[in-house]
């Protein structure tokens, strides 16, 4: 099995084909990236940016250079010696537009008679053999169907018509009523829809890879690219959706070879992969949760406990375990209903329960979930204790969970393979996308993957940590920023210096909530914290964020019902933030006394990332700043052109000044270069430890295994307690040998060594050891 020494991710699109990533790779080589690392490349959605909304998996997308883009792309990886890593949606496919999709126009021409009908988890018994789709404005707008070119149309959506469902003369309403599909108002498919989509998008249709013919004809392009040699590894969105990951994860090992194949998979606090799990590891916002939090303060947790509690009007802050059991079963109970009373009607009659009382306790069960699913049998544990924790939040349930229990334990029953599929979905949209938006306390706490009650990390816990990736899953992927990331790496590193600052930042946000005053303390909160993380940002990406944090939180307004008036207020604040000057010197003037500490965080955290254990990913332009918000936000394009400029200048030699973000593509080229062509010093993982006043300030480690000598990487923490309390001083590292620094080409060493004179230039180091040297 071929393995990268590191990935660099690209969102391929129509603005950004495979022919244009082809004429990147000369400069991804020169940077050091190992692997190229694809978005989704199958036909999707037209106009689609993002490419999960596959619509045709047996072709590369045209619009994202078809067949000829991908050869071109792989033949460019190849001349430069570099792998090719593609990103795959085994879950779902895009609905959105039928007739772009083969598959699904087949279900609804042709209903459970269609080839495809096995494709799809329908339940065809709820609606009377038909498909229900959500199309509608409302049921009233039945009057405005049309036939049209053998079709019905709904302005301009287009369906196919059933053979023989149509004659001259009929009515638009009679043929509609004749077909294997019922439209109806889209505000019906939270509790009525009958198929399974992905999360709570109508748009996107769940497919059943279990079954071994769909498994087959989903994945024959992408078993096509590894028979001709065109790509070297996947990473598979989403297996949590599958009703059998293992055994998926097993098949795509054996059509690949045996190739690279990570899992797009979070791991919740104290879990691990399945050991039956065909992975080299997950997608790693596991390790950036690690990463983030070494990076913040312990000390102002109390303080921003305080304020958390002053914004809500209340004694004491916000209890996230609690917010997230309402969370998830505010969205069991609403957006995800279906789910449930699908689960509920696969109670068999004789167990006694109506279908509301079983779909009462799934729902409190799927609330009590710590995990995003079980595995069954792995985790039968973990749903036992949801099962008790249910029952004693709601004790009316404690007979239903009961009789549930044995059936969602079963991993042959319908239901218990079904509950493993739905109570991710209520995890991610109860707690991701939504109480992440109302847990505001530090917005580097609630990113995809990590758990916001944990504040901070000290170095010997993170060093143990690092100890067990090394052991346990060396190959798994790391990173930083990602397209789903809700703030990218170095808006979270200048959010983090708030930890440090937290009364400086308790004044700024009453001085804000002054001047641009929202009636909604947490969200004001939020929102500030992103605009500092972000700025300079233009007025409609900050627009835009406001706007979609508000609704995902869903305290002030929602997605389904806007509150005019407090989104005009959110407006306003950030219309503020640019055309009222007091407002825009507050932001700026916070941004200005953190930014030297928000840089030595980036860059620390970068290099630290980057030499690690594990299969470090840079994320598209992220050698640069990369201070975006959530998603659209994040995937916009990248200036690759000024990149390469400046990468060659550093190659002529010259050093950039600390703080720059050209000092972050240095950390990032030489990092990831050594770890590309000199893998033999990153083979294990020890803690160093310095000594003196500042010892606390240095995070060190040294990937050197078996005894011989590896890079050791030294990186800054808490950059403004240092600053405060004098710098470094007398803090000291022991180095065995003379070791040179990657960044600066100074050498060191050996014994005892100054850290302020190894980190005089940059708050990084990347030591190696000069040729010749031994342990």
């Amino acid at each position: 099995m071929r393995v990268p020494a590191s990935t660099y991710r690209l969102q391929i699109r129509r603005s950004f084909t495979l022919f244009d990533a082809a004429e990147k790779v000369p400069y991804l080589k020169d940077l050091g990236a190992d692997w190229v690392y694809l978005s989704p490349i199958l036909t999707a959605e037209q106009g689609s940016d993002h490419g999960y909304d596959v619509t045709d998996p047996s072709a590369v997308d045209p619009d994202r250079g078809g067949p000829e883009g991908l050869l071109a792309l792989s033949k460019a990886a190849r001349e430069h010696g570099m792998g090719v890593l593609v990103d795959i949606v085994p879950n779902h496919v895009g609905v959105a537009t039928p007739v772009q999709n083969p598959w699904w126009w087949s279900l609804l021409k042709e209903g459970q008679d269609s080839p495809y009908a096995e494709a799809f988890d329908v339940d065809w018994d709820l609606a009377g053999g038909k498909i229900r789709l959500p199309m509608l404005g409302s049921d009233e707008d039945l009057d405005k169907l049309e036939i049209k070119d053998g079709e019905l149309r709904y302005y301009d959506h287009r369906f196919p018509l059933a053979s023989g469902s149509y004659s001259d003369g009929d009515s638009p309403q009679e043929v509609h009523s004749r077909q294997h599909y019922e439209l109806m108002d889209w505000r019906r498919a939270d509790a009525e829809l009958n198929y399974r989509r992905f999360f709570a998008v109508t748009t996107l249709a769940g497919i059943r890879v279990e079954t071994p013919r769909v498994f087959e004809e989903a994945h024959a392009e992408v078993g096509r690219w590894f028979k001709e040699g065109l790509v070297d590894g996947l990473r598979v969105d989403h297996p949590d959706g599958l009703a059998d990951p293992a055994g998926y994860l097993r098949w795509l090992k054996d059509l690949t070879g045996g190739a690279y194949v990570l899992v797009e998979k979070i791991l919740e606090p104290g879990e691990t992969l399945p050991q039956d799990f065909a992975t080299e590891g997950t997608t790693g916002y596991d390790a950036l949760a690690d990463v983030d939090r070494v990076f913040v303060d312990p000390a102002g947790q109390q303080e921003l406990d305080e304020l958390d509690a002053k914004l809500r009007g209340a004694d004491t802050p916000a209890d996230y375990a609690e917010m997230i059991r309402g969370t998830k079963r505010m969205i069991a109970d609403g957006i995800l209903r279906s789910e449930v009373l699908r689960l509920a009607r696969l109670v068999p009659e004789s167990y006694g329960l109506p279908v509301d009382q079983a779909a009462d306790a799934i729902a409190e069960i799927i609330a009590a979930f710590p995990v995003y699913r079980t595995y069954l049998p792995t985790g039968a544990g973990i749903l036992k204790e949801a099962c008790e924790s249910a029952a004693a939040h709601r004790p009316d349930l404690e007979v239903a969970v009961g009789t549930l229990l044995p059936l969602l334990l079963d991993p042959a029953n319908a239901i218990s393979v079904r509950f493993q599929q739905t109570s991710g979905m209520v995890m991610a949209k109860g707690v991701e996308d939504t109480a992440f938006y109302r847990y505001t306390r530090l917005g580097t706490l609630t990113e995809v993957g990590a758990e916001p009650t944990e504040f901070s990390v000290s170095p010997d816990e993170f060093h143990q940590r690092m100890a067990r990736r090394q052991q346990e899953l060396p190959l798994s992927m790391t990173t930083m920023s990602t397209h789903d990331t809700k703030r990218s790496e170095d808006a979270r590193a200048r959010i983090s210096v708030i930890a440090e600052l937290p009364q400086e930042w308790a004044d700024t946000l009453a001085t804000l909530r002054g001047l641009a005053p929202i009636p909604d303390g947490p969200y004001e909160n939020l929102l500030w914290q992103a605009v500092v993380g972000a700025w300079p940002a233009s007025r409609e990406r900050l627009q835009g964020y406001a706007e979609k944090a508000a609704r995902e939180a869903g305290n002030s307004t929602t997605w389904t019902s806007p509150d005019e008036d407090f989104e005009s207020s959110v407006k306003a604040a950030v219309d503020a933030a640019f055309d009222d000057g007091r407002v825009t010197k507050v932001v700026e003037d916070f941004v200005a006394k953190v930014d030297s500490f928000a840089a030595s965080n980036s860059v620390s955290a970068k290099l630290v990332q980057l030499t690690m254990p594990g299969v470090p990913d840079v994320y598209q332009g992220s050698e640069f700043w990369e201070r975006s918000l959530t998603d659209p936000d994040n995937r916009r394009p990248v200036d690759f052109a000024v990149r390469q400029r400046e990468l060659a200048q550093l190659d002529a030699g010259t050093l950039p000044a600390a703080g720059t973000e050209t000092s972050k593509l240095l950390v990032t080229s030489r990092a990831l270069r050594l770890r590309r062509d000199r893998p033999e010093l990153f083979q294990g993982y020890s803690p160093v430890t310095a000594t003196g006043p500042a010892a606390d300030h240095v995070l060190a480690f040294h990937r050197g295994g078996d005894g011989a000598l590896g890079a050791l990487a030294l990186a800054t923490r808490l950059p403004a307690g240092l600053a405060a309390d004098g710098g470094w001083r007398d803090t000291a590292v022991e180095l065995p040998v003379t070791l040179r620094d990657e960044l600066t080409g100074n050498s060191y060493g050996p014994g005892s060594v100054s850290v302020a004179d190894v980190l005089g230039t940059y708050p990084v180091a990347l030591l190696v050891p000069v040729d010749g040297e031994k342990a």
